[in-house]
Formats: C-alpha cells, sequence, structure tokens
C-alpha cells in the first residue's frame, strides 16, 4: 500500500481522535488509543485486499476452465464395426444404434449396409442387428421406431422387433445424410448430394432448404432447426434464412449434438471434434487426423455429457466423456 496514502490518513484520524475525545484524557491515552486505531486500520484494509484478491482469483480460475473443456475416454471398441458411419443413443434402453455403410463406396448401393446395436457401455454388440439396407447413414428416434438415411429413402426399424416396417422414399433426393426429428415427428434429412434439406412429415417430403453449399449435420431441438453447412454451423430462421452461428470448422462438417441446453459438439469427417458456444466461440477437443481416426456423426447422452464417435475406416466406436 502507498505510504503516503497511510501518512495521510493516520493524520486524520489523529485530528479526529483530539477533536472526539475528552479534554482532560491524558496525552499518553490519546497517542495509545491512536497508534491503535493505526494498527486496526491497517489490518483491517489489509485483510480487504487479500479477500479481494482471493474473490478475484477465484473469478478468474473459474473464468479460464469455463472456458476450456476436454474429452476425456472411456472405451473404444474393437474393429468389429463395417464403416460406422453414425451412432445414436436411445436413452429408453441405454442402447446405442450404429449405421454400417459396408463396402468400399459411402454411396454405394450394393445391399450391404446394416445397423448395429450394443449397449451404452460398448458392450452386447450385435454388428448386424439389422440388415438389408444399402449405406446407411444418420439416424432418429421417435415414438420407438428408428429412422435411418439410406441413400434416397429413409428406412423405419421398430426398436422391439428389430424389424423394419417400411421405406419411405423421398422423391428427388440424391444422397441423403443425416436425420434429426422434432417433438412432434416432422423429419429433417439433409440431402449432401443435392445439397439440400428435407422435411418429411408422414410418408410425404418436401424441400425445406436448397441450393446450399454441403449440408450434413441436422438437429431438431427446441423449436429449432440447426444445420452444418460446409465447416459452418447454422440457425433457420423463421423465413427459412440461415443464420450463422460460426464457420472455420475443418475437416468436412458432419454430425452436430447440443450440450448444456445452448451449447454443440460438433464432428468433422476427418475426425476434428468441436466445443462450440453459444456466442459462436469454438474450441478444438480433439484432432484424429494425425492418427487417421475420423469421427463421423456423433451421438450423445446429455444427461452424462457423453458423446458415441463412429471412426469409419477404423470400424470401431469410441465414447468419451466431456468434461
Amino acid at each position: 500500500m502507498d505510504e503516503r496514502i497511510i501518512f495521510c490518513s493516520s493524520i486524520l484520524r489523529r485530528w479526529w481522535l483530539i477533536k472526539t475525545l475528552p479534554d482532560n484524557l491524558p496525552p499518553q491515552k490519546v497517542a495509545y488509543l491512536a497508534n491503535c486505531c493505526n494498527f486496526i486500520y491497517i489490518k483491517f484494509i489489509t485483510m480487504k485486499f487479500a479477500i479481494l484478491f482471493s474473490v478475484f482469483f477465484i473469478f478468474c480460475t473459474t473464468a479460464v476452465k469455463s472456458q476450456n473443456h476436454q474429452l476425456v475416454k472411456k472405451w473404444e471398441t474393437d474393429s468389429v464395426f463395417k464403416v460406422p458411419e453414425s451412432v445414436l443413443f436411445n436413452k429408453a434402453g441405454n442402447v446405442l444404434y450404429v449405421a454400417n455403410i459396408d463396402g468400399k463406396d459411402p454411396w454405394g448401393a450394393d445391399g450391404l449396409g446394416s445397423v448395429g446395436k450394443m449397449n451404452a457401455d460398448g458392450k452386447n454388440i450385435t454388428v448386424d442387428w439389422v440388415t438389408g439396407l444399402q449405406a446407411p447413414k444418420g439416424m432418429g428416434m421417435y415414438k420407438g421406431k428408428l429412422y435411418v438415411a439410406d441413400l434416397k429413402e429413409i428406412v423405419v426399424i421398430n426398436t422391439a422387433t428389430g424389424v423394419i416396417e417400411k421405406r419411405i422414399v423421398v422423391a428427388g433426393a440424391a444422397g441423403l445424410n443425416d436425420i434429426s426429428i422434432d417433438n412432434k415427428g416432422t423429419i429433417y434429412v439433409s440431402d449432401s448430394k443435392a445439397k439440400r434439406v428435407y422435411q418429411v412429415k408422414g410418408d410425404n417430403a418436401t424441400i425445406l432448404l436448397d441450393s446450399l453449399k454441403g449440408p450434413n449435420g441436422v438437429l431438431a431441438y427446441k423449436n429449432a432447426l440447426y444445420v452444418l453447412d460446409a465447416g459452418g454451423l447454422y440457425k433457420m430462421n423463421a423465413d427459412k434464412t440461415l443464420a450463422l452461428i460460426t464457420d472455420g470448422m475443418e475437416g468436412g462438417t458432419d454430425g452436430v449434438e447440443v450440450i448444456n441446453g445452448k451449447e454443440f459438439i460438433v464432428s468433422t469427417w476427418a475426425g476434428v471434434v468441436y466445443y462450440v458456444k453459444a456466442d459462436g466461440s469454438k474450441q478444438t477437443l480433439m484432432d484424429g487426423r494425425p492418427i487417421k481416426m475420423n469421427s463421423a456423426d456423433i451421438g450423445i447422452d446429455a444427461k452424462n455429457k457423453i458423446i458415441f464417435v463412429p471412426t469409419f475406416w477404423r470400424n470401431s466406436v469410441a465414447s468419451y466423456e466431456v468434461k
């Protein structure tokens, strides 16, 4: 503390004591009281600054910690899947569904595609739980039915029986990719090849967004639709225009999930996983490119903040906790 401030405050306190104390008080008592007053004042100021500094320090460290997140790996399956492109978490059964493209052509109509199933802890794996698909990708759940984007149609699977109930043909589709379903059962599905997003009600599909650059991940959340398009994350406005949240995400934006109610986890096919805040700032959580580990269409257990990453050519699924 500045010595000049202490000196001036000491003079003022002595003057106050002289004016307020009785006139007949001995000079020794006045001096003693003045010294006590100075001691208490300095101790008080020192403590005050210490407390303020401690609060400031805690605030700064908390702010820094809140700005930085990390992924902590929980488990990874063996390479038992067949080019897994998408993972969907079903909290009702605490299970994971895995879309297997299989084959060497991610867009090949070869009949090799399937959907796998396993527990959310990575155990009890059934690789080919449902077969008879082409090149399945994004998935969505609604009232016990699993909806799978499969090239030019949406395959509907009864999760209780594992039986394909129907196939919804999307007229004009060229390469359906990701799916999201709102709380009313409306399906949103991206078409990466035709560069558009469809809206499907019942068995009727209509074009919702057209002339995009490279759409993939879609997310229907709380009456809003979010779309990944060529490295950017957008929110669709009421007039169907797109409001940019963030861009510059490298590696081919693929999957998007919400976390903490207002923030997002975004995966890119090449292996980069991002944490995106509501203000559009982003942080790289993982970059699998140096080890050639892809991160395609991720799934999430939002309650426990766990994401599930399909590694595509690596043929495994990995689980990470978001810290």
